[in-house]
């Protein structure tokens, strides 16, 4: 098998419990004890809802992150290399536990989470630099959550340049509500891709209109391929200053249940596209028809198709 890869995914791993279904609107004080469908763990984080549905759309993906020793860590693993994720690169850290998020899903599908950091908090800089060789045998980097490395904030904009110069493409993705422009203005001129959610974007700027946000972005990424995700409105991608890509919504190939990781299915398709020759045009068309087939599924992966399939959905 050869050694390079299309994408390698970064940061964040973590296991998911999901719990449906929950009146999202009662308070805390409220829940004092909530009955919910049974509890099926599963796998969760960038790592997992993009680096899954890019494998299963046929791409040769790598997973680079941190474990805990523990049997989470199993589930983890076995999850991943049963989607066809290459795992030489998920690190085992002794002291810590495995990130996990309960991920409590309400009967609009809309979610929040309940978020333990573990060991995914442990990548940092030196993680990522003492395995430069692995990006100079890789065509895209998808780096995220921004928000949940604390050990990495202050040093990613010196990833993301290393990155870069081993001629592999950045990209990131913030989640975590979005944090503000700053000090995430100081990674933006060292990717290739940010096409935050309309939440981030407003979080992040402070606009409300998706044009204005990503005329924000683009003071410190003048050549990057930048975009909002506006959900069921599909998504706005610029190339440039001088040119806007309206991204028309794909309508979901089955009843809307959990709009979880439809964000990060929106990427992973782009993404796949762009590996697959297709101009930004067809690989964004791609990209909302993977995010829609992510939200006929409990979690992240079980809705996505085949390429083909999904292809053919982009198309009609």
């Amino acid at each position: 098998m050869s050694d390079r890869f299309d994408c390698m995914v970064c940061g964040e791993i973590c296991v998911d419990l999901p719990m449906r279904t929950v009146d999202r609107r009662l308070p805390l004080e409220q829940m004092e004890t909530v009955r919910i469908d049974p509890i099926r763990p599963g796998v969760g984080g960038i790592v997992s809802n993009s680096g899954l549905v890019m494998a299963r759309l046929g791409l040769r993906v790598g997973a680079f992150g941190y474990v805990g020793d523990d049997p989470w860590a199993d589930l983890v693993k076995a999850a991943f290399e049963n989607g066809g994720l290459d795992t030489s690169y998920v690190l085992v850290h002794p002291q810590e536990a495995t990130s996990a998020t309960a991920v409590i899903v309400g009967d609009d599908a809309e979610h929040s989470f309940i978020y333990h950091s573990g060991a995914s908090r442990c990548f940092d800089k030196n993680t990522a630099l003492d395995h430069l060789d692995l990006f100079e045998r890789t065509q895209y980097a998808l780096f995220g959550y921004y928000n949940l490395m604390p050990n990495m904030e202050d040093d990613l904009p010196e990833v993301l340049k290393q990155v870069q110069e081993t001629g592999c493409k950045t990209a990131l993705d913030t989640a975590g509500g979005g944090g503000n422009l700053q000090p995430l203005d100081r990674c933006l001129p060292y990717l290739d891709f940010y096409i935050p959610s309309y939440s981030e974007g407003l979080s992040q700027t402070g606009y409300t209109d998706p044009k204005e946000m990503i005329s924000a972005y683009r003071n410190f990424a003048p050549n990057a391929l930048l975009g909002i995700k506006l959900g069921d409105k599909g998504a706005l991608l610029s190339a440039d200053a001088n040119h806007w890509l309206d991204v028309a919504p794909v309508t979901p190939p089955g009843r809307v249940v959990d709009t979880t990781g439809a964000g990060d299915s929106f990427y992973a398709g782009l993404i796949t596209g762009l590996c697959n020759g297709l101009d930004l045009n067809a690989a964004a068309g791609l990209a909302s028809a993977t995010g829609a087939c992510c939200v006929t599924q409990v979690g992240a992966i079980d809705g996505i198709k085949t390429y083909e399939e999904t292809l053919q959905m982009s198309q009609i």
